[in-house]
């Protein structure tokens, strides 16, 4: 670990920590650009069915995609927790619906472990690794990578 100059913290990360099924899911609280409840979407022709479709944030047409979906996490049930977390990833603006949001939470280097290859229906290529506080275990998912990944460009070219 580095020590930075006498008296300063060290680094440490903050994630929005969200819910999916019975798993708890962190990302860096810096991608997140606002909170909104979920509405009803445009859909688009041809999609993949985890692209739920487009809204118009305030003049901006923002994709929307169901994480229950992506992660084949069963059939995604939308109601008045169902959150969808606007993403600002490299001035790309996209949403994400997953089934709650629970709060900010503050980990340090130490306490994030390294993702087990557990065969889960996330690919490990999308993981920072698992944070651990107290008693909570939340997979912190590297946002940049997920929301950048192929197919996910595709959702670029169909907003388009």
């Amino acid at each position: 670990m580095e020590l930075g100059v006498a008296g300063t913290r060290p680094h440490h990360f903050e994630f929005l920590a969200f819910t999916l099924g019975q798993d708890e899911y962190g990302i860096d609280i810096q991608k997140v650009q606002e909170l909104r409840g979920y509405d009803a979407v445009t859909r688009i022709a041809n999609a993949p069915e985890f692209v739920k479709g487009l809204v118009n944030l305030r003049g901006i047409i923002v994709p929307i995609v169901d994480m229950r979906i992506k992660f084949k996490l069963g059939t995604p049930n939308y109601d008045q927790f169902t959150v969808v977390i606007i993403l600002n990833i490299g001035g790309r603006v996209m949403g994400m619906v997953v089934d709650s949001v629970s709060d900010v939470i503050t980990l340090t280097p130490e306490q994030v472990k390294p993702a087990p290859q557990m065969g889960s229906a996330l690919d490990i290529d999308y993981l920072i690794g698992l944070g651990t506080l107290d008693e909570r275990m939340l997979i912190l998912v590297d946002i940049d990578r997920l929301m950048s990944s192929a197919e996910l460009g595709l959702i670029e070219k169909l907003a388009a």
